[in-house]
């Protein structure tokens, strides 16, 4: 069984991101080799980046960077859900990549963009750098123009390109987690 952490990006009130968090984990529900760990950066609610050492250094002074530490490192695989704030990605989700270094190393990660016009594209865009800085291994995206999926109500009506697409993704995100679990097997 292969634990995905599904973390939502945004911590704006209002925000679209629960409702694309809600539908991944309904689609997880459907997969057989995999279990959702929802992380949701407005309830874990990080502080700026407070450590004074380097993330690197795996040394860290405060309970709630301990408690991310210990989250994060429990996980094969990570989905990060992110909305095109100004033509990149919001700062809770950066601020929560940077409070880490070793637990995200050689971590599958699947990203979910989403936004009106640009479906979250130029969010993703911005994220593959920096997931990749860290050492995280990146299995694809998914993109979702809300000015076509979100109802009036604020409920996502997705249709089944968007499904075939996420399942497509847990695919390659299950493929990396095994491949890079054999390798750290056969690895001195």
């Amino acid at each position: 069984m292969i634990t995905l952490g599904v973390i939502i990006g945004s911590t704006r009130p209002g925000r679209a991101g629960a409702e694309v968090a809600r539908w991944i984990c309904r689609r997880v529900e459907l997969q057989l080799t995999l279990q959702v760990d929802l992380l949701d950066l407005a309830e874990v609610a990080l502080p700026f980046l407070d450590e004074a050492e380097e993330p690197s250094t795996g040394s860290y002074a405060h309970r709630h960077t301990r408690d991310w530490s210990r989250r994060i490192a429990a996980l094969d695989a990570v989905m990060l859900v992110t909305p095109e704030y100004n033509n990149s990605f919001p700062a809770p989700l950066k601020n929560a990549l940077d409070f880490l270094y070793a637990e995200w190393r050689r971590k599958p990660v699947g990203l979910v963009g989403y936004g009106m016009t640009s479906a979250g594209t130029r969010a993703v865009a911005a994220l593959l750098p920096v997931v990749t800085a860290l050492g995280m291994v990146p299995a694809g995206a998914v993109h979702l123009s809300l000015r076509q999926r979100l109802a009036a109500d604020g409920r996502l009506r997705t249709v089944e390109a968007d499904n075939a697409n996420l399942d497509g993704l847990f695919a390659e995100l299950c493929e990396l987690t095994a491949l890079l679990r054999a390798e750290a097997v056969v690895a001195p």
